[in-house]
């Protein structure tokens, strides 16, 4: 919005509608609370808010309002934004990322799809039938193999090249929860830059702090925070929240953003995408982010149909189709069912909950591993879990369960916790 890109910022607002209706029991409305000081703040800051909440025809969330320094108070008793006269309250979303990667993954198998974990492209090119013969490697097991493809498309995001995206880190730092209220806290610095506080963890007890902005020289394999990147995110989580200068963060992260080439600031970087099919026929995925990835599936996916079936009708179903069957109405019905699950399994309803957020209409197939007892602890359901990440998500490393199937890994929890190692026989 601050760099004038409106029809990004209605692109993004209408593909955010889309996901909290295909996949509800992964994106949630997330209430933030963004701390103004001063009128002629708070009436800018209430200005592009009402220009974006008018972009979002949807009314997907509820539109924003101010709300006085008692009340910011009354919500957040340990905020303490500097000058802080009141707040402005919007919406935006929350996602958990990694599990919609794998339900997309899982939707797709079931449309026909094959997927594959662990197995790299190592090279391609066309045969006298124009089609691609694309050699794959087994990373676990070192097999080499073939396999033909009508069309071709490069959607490696940081590994791309011919061209190589603008590598730009995004780091974060995990504390324990600092908001008092579900409320996530949106700080603008002096310098324009935005920084996140986000109630975060599957089970809520941490608070997310993030994100920054910096261009990445490195290898897309090697991607760490900085010892400056905590300091500066530290530093200000101690302005912001002052008991956080006396804690230790108990995780940090780092993830790329594989932008379109552009000039200037990294936090400025155009967040635009552009696909298109190269000179050697190779359709190419570049730029954009996750909010919008439907949409650029969507995009590929007609120039792929376009080249190997240029009279076939183009039909567009995914916007509109919830992933694998998890409508909001589906997921409404396992919630009120939440305490007959509980009883069924013996174990806590805070954890059938959970469960929900995480698996939606897989959730009985997840506690179907939970061995019986008179009681069930949160280790009991984890190592759960574990064994049906194996079993059924394509967890093969000890990683996988913790940062792609749940995110235990980056939330600080010891892989102890977790759960027993993943069964031989089930890889």
């Amino acid at each position: 919005m601050k760099q004038f890109d409106f029809r990004l910022v209605r692109e993004a607002l209408h593909e955010r509608a889309v996901l909290l209706k295909i996949a509800p029991h992964l994106v949630d409305p997330q209430p933030f609370l963004m701390p103004v000081s001063g009128p002629l703040k708070s009436l800018y800051y209430d200005f592009g808010l009402t220009i974006y909440d008018f972009f979002d025809g949807s009314r997907a969330v509820p539109w924003h309002r101010r709300l006085s320094f008692e009340q910011v108070r009354e919500l957040e008793p340990g905020l303490a934004a500097p000058l802080m006269t009141g707040a402005m309250e919007f919406y935006d979303a929350q996602v958990r990322s990694a599990r919609l990667v794998l339900e997309n993954i899982f939707d797709a198998i079931g449309n026909g799809a094959v997927c594959a974990n662990y197995v790299r492209a190592e090279s391609h090119a066309r045969d006298e039938n124009y089609l691609w013969r694309v050699r794959l490697t087994d990373s676990i097991s070192g097999e080499t193999f073939e396999t033909k493809a009508r069309s071709l498309i490069d959607s490696t995001g940081p590994w791309a090249r011919d061209p190589a995206p603008r590598l730009v880190r995004g780091s974060h730092i995990v504390m324990p929860r600092l908001n008092a209220s579900n409320h996530a806290i949106a700080h603008f610095e002096d310098d324009g830059r935005i920084i996140f506080f986000i109630p975060w963890g599957e089970r809520g007890e941490r608070t997310l702090i993030g994100t920054t902005d910096v261009d990445h020289d490195g290898s897309p394999d090697d991607v760490h925070i900085s010892e400056e990147e905590v300091r500066y995110l530290r530093t200000i989580a101690a302005r912001i929240f002052p008991v956080s200068a006396r804690m230790e963060p108990v995780a940090a992260f780092s993830s790329l953003r594989p932008l379109l080439i552009s000039h200037g600031s990294a936090t400025k970087a155009t967040r635009e995408h552009h696909i298109y099919r190269d000179p050697q026929g190779v359709i190419r995925i570049t730029g954009g982010k996750y909010t919008t990835y439907r949409a650029m599936a969507e995009e590929a996916a007609d120039l792929a149909v376009a080249e190997v079936a240029p009279g076939l009708k183009r039909v567009h179903l995914t916007a509109a189709t919830a992933l694998n069957g998890n409508t909001p109405q589906a997921i409404q019905e396992l919630l009120k069912g939440t305490r007959a699950l509980a009883k069924q399994y013996h174990v806590a309803e805070s954890e059938i909950m959970m469960l929900i957020r995480q698996y939606g209409l897989l959730t009985a197939a997840v506690l179907n591993y939970v061995e019986t007892a008179e009681f069930i602890t949160r280790g009991d359901v984890d190592a759960a879990r574990f064994v049906f990440a194996a079993r059924h998500e394509m967890a093969v490393q000890r990683r996988d369960f913790m940062e792609v199937s749940t995110s235990l890994g980056l939330e600080g929890v010891h892989f102890g916790q977790a759960g027993p190692p993943i069964p031989p026989a089930s890889i």
